[in-house]
């Protein structure tokens, strides 16, 4: 099949010149209308949109820097400062504007002469830094390092050194618990929040205690500072600067002074002191100790301190004054000898303790093998005899004194400034039923009366509760001066069985009771109070046989708890204290709970003495805690291998702190019978 062929198009000059020219006028429609656009696009530019880019020029060549705001001060009922501020140099770094992280780091160590450890903290934080969440390298510095990472900085992108103000505790471990820390906001903090403060090198925000929970009303107004800058970011003049407003001061019940000693008074023991205005329920101080330094948390603490305070079997991280919980032993007497009163008891009952006791079919020992013979009420408190408070509290049961507990403040929610607290438990028959769904017995009502059982309170309940009993008042726990309060509710116990109780606990304190080493040297004033111990396991037939025969031989975390509760003076009550010492066990009798609540409560009448008596007690158990967490953690870096030795003044304060713990080990004879008196 054959295809015919197209006839050939014969090309003329005519059509040449009109094919020209059509592609011509079409080409330049679409260059006169992309002209056009860009034209419009530029006048829209230039004109409508004229304030945006010259705000983004600005910003190009302004750098507007925000200023952290000054903390408000929180400050003692006298005025002194137990959180101020104070002026430092420091250096961050800005993870989003690193070049070379590793570089930068190494430099950094080089100017400013970092540790190790210090640089590996670094290394770990820019892990974990999110954006421009600010990573702090160092603070506290002399103004020649400050400027000698200053005049570098065109060679370090990312480092923003800055001059500013940093938390500063005066009392250091002292008000660990009591006021917290502050510390750089983390990502999540700043996601939550996308508030650009949280981001600014310097800024601090509240992560503990007191820190925490008013961090709104210390945090104040930041201030803002406009530099003109080249393109390559450095400084060519400061433009204007808008000064901070600092936060609100914040006045607390606390006694500095009173607090400082209370932490030191502790010494080596684990535990917890707190002392109460018995006029208003003010608290004047809860120290627990151990502690941390919070200075050491607000400049940012370092792997191997906080490894260090891990593992440290005093738990120096736990808040023991809010947050231990513990049986409160023959602290409890009094309330359940008040209960006993209200419940129709004569005073004047006498029991005749053998030294034993049978509930059903267990024996219940007192802590006095040997018995004490008859005695009434004000002896049985003043010896704590247990088989007297056994024998009355079957008497009228467990819900009449459960009711007295509730009144004294044990098992209380107190509104309280702090992020947590824990409560503990006064049990009775109804609460067994729902919490374990189990029918109350007989040996449940025996070992509460004792403070034994499922019995559990605080440090701050028992100066509650002590005083209660002072005043015959509700009084409840108050840390803010001037706050609004409604007077307490009277107790609604006989005026007549308030003077017996206490009349009896005066007795065990100056009338051969139990805590007779808790006797006040103060002329003209007595101490009433309440001995305690609180077992935390028997010691067994099998380690009896073997030697074991008082908490001195038994491992730290096996031995019994100490406690005490009282107020002063006796015949006029103005100050309550509790105290407890964790694992304490009445082993070192100048470390002993009668002793550290008294020499606290001296403190009050007479601040000279009691700080002379203090200071030479110190020198037997290593310093200040200052000088003993110096020397601890030095003695923990030799361990890590990071040190070949301790210098002679850490060496002397670790040699201290190991004799007065070996000194629990081996106590004299007098000691060894005292401890056994004790409960």
């Amino acid at each position: 099949m054959k295809f015919r062929k197209a006839p050939r198009k014969t090309v003329t000059e005519a059509s040449q010149t009109f094919s020209f020219t059509r592609r011509a006028m079409v080409l330049g429609g679409l260059q006169g209308g992309v002209g056009a656009l860009l034209a419009a696009r530029m006048t829209w530019i230039s004109v409508a949109e004229n304030e945006k880019y010259q705000l983004l020029a600005e910003s190009n060549r302004v750098n507007l820097t925000l200023i952290p705001p000054r903390r408000g001060w929180i400050i003692d009922r006298h005025g002194r400062p137990i959180a101020n501020n104070r002026t430092d140099f420091r250096v961050d770094i800005i993870p989003d504007r690193l070049a070379d992280k590793d570089a930068t780091v190494a430099s950094l160590a080089k100017l400013l002469a970092l540790a190790p450890e210090d640089v590996e903290k670094i290394h770990e934080q820019l892990e974990k830094a999110a954006g421009f969440q600010p990573v702090q390298v160092s603070d506290n510095l002399t103004y020649e390092q400050y400027a000698a990472v200053s005049v570098r900085l065109s060679e370090l992108p990312g480092v923003a050194p800055s001059q500013g103000f940093s938390r500063f505790y005066p009392a250091g471990a002292s008000v660990g618990h009591l006021i917290g820390y502050v510390g750089t906001a983390s990502a999540e903090e700043y996601k939550e929040r996308k508030d650009p403060l949280l981001i600014t090198p310097g800024y601090k925000i509240g992560k503990d205690g007191l820190e925490r929970s008013f961090d709104k009303a210390l945090t104040g107004t930041p201030g803002a500072k406009r530099v003109e800058v080249t393109a390559r970011g450095k400084i060519v003049r400061e433009l204007t600067t808008r000064s901070d407003t600092p936060g609100k001061t914040l006045q607390l019940t606390i006694d500095a002074g009173l607090q400082e000693y209370a932490g030191r008074r502790l010494g080596t023991q684990s535990g917890s002191v707190v002392v109460i205005d018995c006029s208003n329920g003010d608290v004047l101080a809860m120290a627990s100790m151990p502690s941390f330094d919070p200075n050491s948390f607000s400049d940012g603490i370092g792997s191997l301190e906080w490894e260090m305070l891990s593992q440290d079997d005093h738990v120096p991280l736990r808040n023991k004054a809010l947050r231990g919980l513990y049986p409160p032993g023959s602290t409890v007497k009094p309330m359940v000898a008040l209960a006993l009163l209200e419940a129709g008891i004569p005073a004047s009952d006498r029991v005749s303790c053998g030294g034993a006791m049978r509930v059903g079919n267990t024996l219940f020992h007192c802590h006095k093998r040997r018995g004490h013979g008859a005695l009434d009420m004000r002896g049985a408190i003043a010896q704590s005899c247990d088989i007297y408070f056994y024998t009355m509290a079957l008497r009228i049961g467990m819900e009449p004194i459960a009711a007295m507990a509730r009144r004294l403040g044990m098992g209380q929610q107190f509104d309280l400034p702090f992020p947590s607290q824990s409560y503990g438990t006064v049990p009775d028959p109804a609460w067994k039923m729902k919490k374990y769904n189990e029918k109350w017995q007989a040996y449940d009502t025996v070992n509460a009366t004792i403070g034994q059982g499922y019995m559990l309170a605080n440090p701050l309940q028992l100066a509650v509760m002590a005083a209660r009993l002072a005043t015959g008042r509700m009084l409840t726990p108050n840390f803010l001066m001037g706050a609004k309060r409604t007077p307490a509710a009277s107790l609604g116990a006989s005026a007549e069985h308030l003077f017996t109780i206490r009349e009896a606990m005066s007795a065990v304190v100056n009338g051969g009771g139990t805590g007779g080493a808790g006797r006040m040297t103060i002329p003209g004033v007595l101490l009433a109070g309440k001995t305690g111990t609180a077992q935390v396991r028997r010691i067994t037939m099998a380690e009896r046989r073997a030697g074991v025969r008082r908490d001195a031989s038994l491992p730290f975390k096996l031995r019994d708890h100490a406690l005490f509760q009282g107020f002063a003076p006796f015949d006029n009550p103005r100050y309550a204290v509790g105290c407890i010492l964790e694992h304490g066990g009445h082993t070192i009798r100048n470390q002993d709970s009668a002793p550290i609540a008294s020499d606290t409560l001296s403190y009050l009448f007479d601040p000279q003495k009691a700080t002379e008596k203090l200071v030479e007690l110190e020198k037997t158990w290593g310093g200040t805690p200052a000088e003993r967490m110096a020397a601890q953690m030095a003695a923990f870096r030799v361990q890590k291998g990071l040190e070949t030795a301790l210098t002679p003044d850490q060496m002397n304060a670790a040699n201290a702190t190991v004799a007065a713990v070996a000194n629990a080990s081996t106590p004299s004879a007098n000691e060894s019978n005292a401890a056994e008196e004790q409960d």
